[in-house]
């Protein structure tokens, strides 16, 4: 703005001189010579002004941008931690408070609704469409790639690995229409499954619920692959909390070699009704690892004995983790590094029907599924970076 005014000025110059020359020429003074250059140069000036202008608001729109996409991403940081915890206090306040009519009629609400996630929830496509996960999206980036059509006459069970920290590349891809999903894989309905303990939060159970979240149950996978229809995919990040333990940059592992219970549910689930069946489909999301740094506790350690301990009776294996700070990336905060998570979906692995699998069964396609990840990984790795020589760690 003081640009153009400076600007401006010149151009108010520029004419009273032009106005004097005139006047000058009129008496038969000689013409002062400046008149021609004065009106140039006030047109370069104004053009310079202008240019000056618009580089510095596409500037201050580009560093706005950013800083929105910072605080989007922020803001489900907080709410994976602290939202349901915080929501909880709120609540057990209100009960002390001239308004504790609002937190009855809520917890007598939350009873009658106690059973809702566990079939499938209430996903809100306003909720899945919101402009903050785009720039979820964008501030990493993160890319969701189709390598196989998906039929809608069948239910499929997604493996996704690795679980990173906080599996933000599940949540952004299958939780959110940020990389349009529902357009690559038109007619499925992605559910993500999480730890069935974020369900008993209160306010952060519907905010999870809104974008298509579930529990990781055996009662909530039955039902979405048994009586909820067909074109269902249900998300399992197969590693869960021991594999977030060894999550590091620059190292590409799975937990998989022992978790052979989403093949089991998968074999049990066959025509609902027919021909829909509940196929396996591997998930590798290149650069997951890399958004987080983390205190690595090694076997027998008593940092490594008390992670497990929670791991066992709580469900969750505490970190200690850190990302950036908020206003810059040279400050540890909470806020992941903009790495780009690159989520490639694999193809599905047809499973027959199965009503009382053996272990034979599950072990011959439990090891089909582990070789279907290897090759997907090994077929992709250079694409996003990855050295030809790079292995995929399976334990």
């Amino acid at each position: 703005m003081k640009t153009l005014i400076a600007a401006y000025s010149g151009v108010l110059r520029g004419e009273r001189q032009a106005e004097a020359d005139r006047s000058q020429r009129s008496h038969g003074g000689p013409a002062l010579s400046r008149e021609g250059s004065g009106r140039w140069g006030t047109g370069s000036s104004i053009l310079s002004a202008l240019q000056d202008l618009f580089s510095v608001t596409w500037l201050n729109r580009s560093k706005v941008e950013k800083q929105l996409q910072v605080i989007s991403v922020l803001q489900w940081v907080l709410s994976f931690l602290v939202l349901g915890v915080a929501c909880s206090a709120i609540l057990m306040y209100i009960f002390c408070t001239d308004c504790w009519l609002i937190a009855v009629l809520y917890f007598t609400w939350l009873v009658f609704d106690w059973n809702t996630p566990k079939k499938g929830g209430r996903r809100s496509q306003w909720v899945r469409n919101w402009a903050v996960w785009r720039y979820f999206r964008d501030y990493f980036p993160i890319q969701l790639v189709k390598t196989h059509n998906l039929l809608t006459t069948r239910n499929y069970i997604f493996g996704y690995h690795p679980h990173g920290i906080m599996g933000l590349g599940a949540f952004c891809n299958f939780s959110t229409e940020a990389t349009e999903v529902s357009k690559k894989f038109p007619g499925i309905r992605p559910y993500l499954a999480t730890l069935a303990g974020n369900f008993r939060m209160p306010v952060l159970r519907e905010y999870l619920m809104s974008g298509g979240i579930c529990p990781v149950s055996r009662d909530t996978i039955d039902y979405l692959l048994s009586k909820n229809g067909s074109g269902n995919a249900i998300i399992i990040v197969v590693g869960g909390a021991a594999e977030s333990l060894s999550s590091m940059p620059g190292k590409n592992a799975v937990t998989l070699r022992n978790r052979k219970g989403f093949v089991k549910l998968a074999l049990r689930h066959g025509p609902w009704p027919l021909p829909s069946r509940a196929d396996l489909v591997p998930i590798y999301s290149f650069g997951e690892n890399e958004v987080y740094k983390q205190v690595i506790f090694e076997e027998g350690s008593w940092g490594r004995w008390v992670q497990k301990k929670f791991q066992k009776y709580i469900g969750f294996a505490p970190c200690i983790f850190h990302g950036r700070g908020l206003f810059s990336s040279d400050t540890w905060g909470l806020v992941p590094y903009s790495k780009p998570i690159t989520t490639v979906v694999g193809e599905p692995i047809t499973i027959p029907k199965l009503e009382h699998p053996t272990q034979q069964d599950i072990d011959l396609y439990h090891t089909m599924y582990m070789e279907a990840l290897v090759k997907l990984f090994d077929k992709h790795k250079t694409k996003f970076g990855l050295p030809e020589t790079e292995v995929l760690e399976v334990n």
